[in-house]
């Protein structure tokens, strides 16, 4: 467990362990939940399909491809509940493949019509 108080920065890193220096690290979804084995019930989307949803996230530009670092702020989400879980999806794209999910960014997804 990591412990931190309200309105405190929170920075991760995720690493990619592999010799190819030619991949990369996208983080795709990243929630909060208080129930480890339930992030779709009582969630906080931090970052959902690329986008993202709370304004104190932040991406750092690393020299390295293999690392993903971002930060956000500890919300109040976190003081209703005496425990809060994190689940973070990422993906792995080759460097420089312009037509991965890496490099599409935020990609909302189009609403159907209901009639079809």
């Amino acid at each position: 467990p990591y412990y931190i108080d309200l309105n405190q920065n929170l920075y991760l890193q995720a690493y990619l362990h592999s010799s190819d220096p030619n991949l990369i690290l996208f983080v795709e979804t990243c929630v909060a939940s208080p129930d480890p084995r339930d992030f779709t019930t009582v969630i906080y989307e931090l970052k959902k399909n690329g986008c993202v949803r709370d304004s104190s996230y932040f991406t750092y530009e690393s020299p390295h491809s293999h690392f993903s670092r971002f930060t956000f702020n500890a919300f109040e989400f976190i003081s209703r509940y005496p425990l809060v879980y994190l689940r973070c999806e990422l993906v792995v794209c080759r460097l420089r493949d312009f037509s991965s999910r890496c490099y599409q960014g935020c990609v909302s997804r189009a609403k159907r019509d209901a009639s079809s």
